[in-house]
């Protein structure tokens, strides 16, 4: 009996979780073409986020918004000694959750959010923010790098709340350049059936390699003639930023399992497979 993806070849640009995914897809029959486009490291400089720590430890923010499980996971690591102290003073904060992934990393710790964005983006933790009084309130920012969640810091500094931004890690991003550059030319020449995206990073990476190797028109050409499945509204908003979008994506709980399903049913599907 043939599994629901035989045949299918994917293309999964996965880091932090890539042998799950992986191994997820293959279950179900696929080719995976694995592809790290992004590695999350360790801080060169940690003084910033050693400051933070020391801050909530001291006098616990009135919230703390975590955007990443990864990065609450860092800032334990980073915060040594002081890992209890700090679990402490969060317990004493209201907790506030972008997705699933920080949900998961508090619960590892016994602790739960009080808030969380109904839809998994920074926006949507501006919006459940809004249903707050914030003027004067304190509120530490775990960010991710890059300037993606910066919008979210200024609005609530523009609400009269004093933000304390921390970002624990920093993205290695010269990963595999040349493997990436071959990727990108497999896509053109038609040899991948399907690109599953997990992180608007990965995309801009992409795009970021595809200029220094002059590839620009080949990943255009080959995005265009290939499906496209994405985790979550964070994907969807930075593939709509290159004029792409995705046909295959989790209606909710945006992460790898239900992307999984929403990719077998899609190949399923009478409508056609990819």
């Amino acid at each position: 009996m043939m599994a629901a993806l035989d045949g299918l070849t994917i293309l999964i640009p996965e880091s932090r979780e890539l042998d799950l995914f992986a191994g997820m897809l293959e279950a179900e029959g696929a080719r995976v073409w694995r592809c790290p486009l992004v590695r999350i490291a360790d801080l060169e400089d940690a003084s910033d986020a050693r400051a933070w720590i020391a801050r909530v430890i001291a006098r616990p923010f009135d919230f703390t918004v975590l955007l990443t499980g990864e990065g609450l996971r860092r800032l334990l690591a980073i915060s040594g000694t002081s890992r209890e102290a700090l679990i402490a003073a969060l317990a004493k904060t209201r907790l506030v959750t972008r997705g699933p992934k920080p949900v998961r990393a508090l619960r590892e710790i016994g602790l739960a959010p009080g808030l969380t964005a109904t839809v998994p983006t920074s926006q949507g933790v501006g919006e459940v923010l809004e249903q707050q009084q914030l003027t004067g309130r304190s509120i530490g920012v775990q960010l991710y790098p890059g300037d993606g969640a910066r919008p979210l810091v200024e609005a609530l500094s523009r609400r009269g709340a004093k933000v304390f931004p921390v970002t624990p890690y920093r993205y290695a991003s010269q990963t595999e350049s040349n493997q990436v550059a071959d990727v990108i030319r497999a896509l053109a020449a038609g040899e991948i059936g399907m690109v599953a995206f997990t992180s608007s990073s990965q995309i801009e990476r992409l795009y970021a390699v595809a200029a220094e190797f002059g590839l620009e028109r080949q990943l255009s050409d080959g995005l265009a003639r290939t499906e496209i499945a994405a985790v979550g509204p964070v994907m969807e908003k930075a593939l709509a930023a290159h004029g792409l979008e995705s046909r295959i994506h989790p209606d909710t709980s945006f992460h790898l399992r239900p992307l999984v399903r929403a990719i077998v049913d899609a190949f399923r599907s009478p409508m056609g497979g990819p």
